[in-house]
């Protein structure tokens, strides 16, 4: 039972849900009422134009939720078993190496790594393109150096992680575009223009970067100390602490001010805004009177979790684009 309760710590399982939620959600929240706003007439139809539908097999979906989670825990196995030292310092205690050997450690990372890999290249063979499961050998790979090397380098490691949590909502897209294009490309009189899926996604994975970006260099102030006993290059290592408090508090001013530019010049619905500005902008207004405000570990993991939360609900304005498309608000 410890065991067990030791490796779910070690695979982080409430944030590999996170990531299952977040492909669920853009496959179903988000693709499928944008598609169904599109028409086709079909070859073998009377003239009439239907709407499009989901051509990506449920199943074949799952495997790769499946591989991209396998992969992601693989992510963070590896993290644990090169930070050991430094989260004696920042945290006071680790798995791997007391309640996970660390030779135990690194074939869960293997065999978590190889059922990803292999999951991906499947997925890929069935979506007709093989080559794209190279993407989860590269990630594999990215998530072993960002361990070994890159987190040490200066804004290498954190930009690395952001665009790896970006990729999650647009591997979506990226499986389900060739399964449509592919099916209307034959059946209907014309191909569907699909671009708008890629922006849909590609605006949940811009959010994903940024915040997760903010997010990791308020990590690296809260790590501080044990960065700088080993030598790391980060970004409060290397420019300080203040300045990296200023990066953070600039980010999210970013963050904020795409989030309102979007909304005015692409959507301007009343419940975008409402959610936007009480779930999104106002935790984030509080996440920077921490950041300016802190001065001790306790009030930064405070803010850290709360850009984790604030992550979350972005994910979870999913549902309010289901139901302002499926209302045809927007």
């Amino acid at each position: 039972m410890v065991a067990m309760k030791a490796f779910v710590n070690l695979i982080r399982l409430p944030n590999l849900l996170i990531v299952a939620l977040t492909m669920i959600l853009m496959r179903y929240a988000v693709i499928e009422p944008l598609i169904s706003r599109i028409t086709v007439v079909l070859n073998s139809g009377l003239g009439e134009e239907i709407t499009l539908s989901l051509k990506f097999p449920w199943y074949d979906f799952m495997i790769l939720v499946l591989a991209t989670i396998s992969i992601t825990a693989g992510g963070y196995v590896i993290n644990d078993y090169f930070d050991i030292k430094t989260d004696l310092i920042n945290r006071g205690e680790v798995i791997v190496g007391t309640k996970i050997p660390r030779r135990q450690a690194m074939m869960w990372h293997n065999i978590l790594n190889a059922a990803g890999i292999v999951a991906g290249f499947y997925i890929s063979w069935k979506a007709g393109y093989f080559w794209l499961g190279i993407l989860f050998l590269i990630v594999s790979g990215l998530l072993y150096f960002y361990s070994a090397s890159y987190k040490r380098q200066f804004l290498v490691g954190n930009v690395v992680v952001a665009l790896l949590t970006a990729m999650v909502p647009m591997m979506v897209a990226l499986y389900e575009w060739p399964a449509l294009y592919r099916y209307y490309a034959l059946n209907a009189v014309e191909p569907p223009q699909l671009g708008l899926l890629f922006y849909w996604t590609g605006g949940f994975a811009l959010f994903a970067f940024l915040t997760t970006l903010t997010r990791e260099i308020i990590k690296d102030i809260e790590d501080f100390e044990g960065d700088m006993a080993y030598g790391r290059n980060t970004i409060p290592v290397v420019t300080g602490v203040l300045f990296a408090r200023i990066i953070c508090i600039v980010l999210i001013i970013i963050t904020a001010g795409l989030l309102y530019i979007v909304w005015y010049f692409y959507l301007n619905d009343r419940i975008t805004l409402i959610y936007i500005s009480c779930a999104v902008v106002i935790p984030l207004l509080y996440v920077t009177y921490q950041l300016i405000t802190g001065v001790n570990k306790k009030q930064l993991h405070y803010a850290s979790r709360l850009m984790k939360i604030i992550m979350i609900a972005g994910v979870l304005y999913s549902v309010v684009v289901k139901v302002i498309l499926d209302q045809k608000l927007v």
